[in-house]
């Protein structure tokens, strides 16, 4: 049986806010955006349009969603985004004000560099040797 993930949700204050940080900054595709009553989307977007896992944003709106929000997996790399050139990448990533720690470093396995969404949380640029 094959298997993969679908979805994984991130916490976000403002569906729009987010969709503007992911579609417009990193690149992202809008997959949905749909209403689902008088508060609550569901919109979803992947690094393309083919990408089997999608990411759904969860609109934090408990007290215990907003404090997570930001730091789901702590201050560990929360998600890691593979592409076939982290340079270039990351060039025109930190040209549209995403914010990265260090530059990219020749590691292993690969070439990444740690940057963070609009919220805090960390993915890993990843370029597999």
């Amino acid at each position: 049986m094959k298997k993969h993930f679908g979805h994984i949700t991130i916490l976000v204050d403002d569906y729009d806010k987010a969709l503007d940080f992911y579609v417009g900054k990193l690149g992202f595709v809008k997959i949905m955006d749909t209403a689902m009553g008088p508060d609550f989307r569901w919109v979803s977007v992947s690094p393309d349009k083919d990408a089997e896992t999608k990411i759904v944003f969860v609109k934090a709106h408990t007290p215990d969603k907003k404090a997570r929000m930001g730091s789901q997996a702590a201050d560990h790399v929360f998600l890691v985004l593979e592409t076939d050139n982290c340079l270039r990448d990351y060039e025109t990533l930190k040209s549209k004000g995403v914010t990265f720690f260090g530059e990219p470093k020749k590691m292993p396995w690969g070439t990444e560099v740690v940057f963070e969404d609009l919220y805090g949380n960390h993915f890993d640029l990843l370029q597999i040797a």
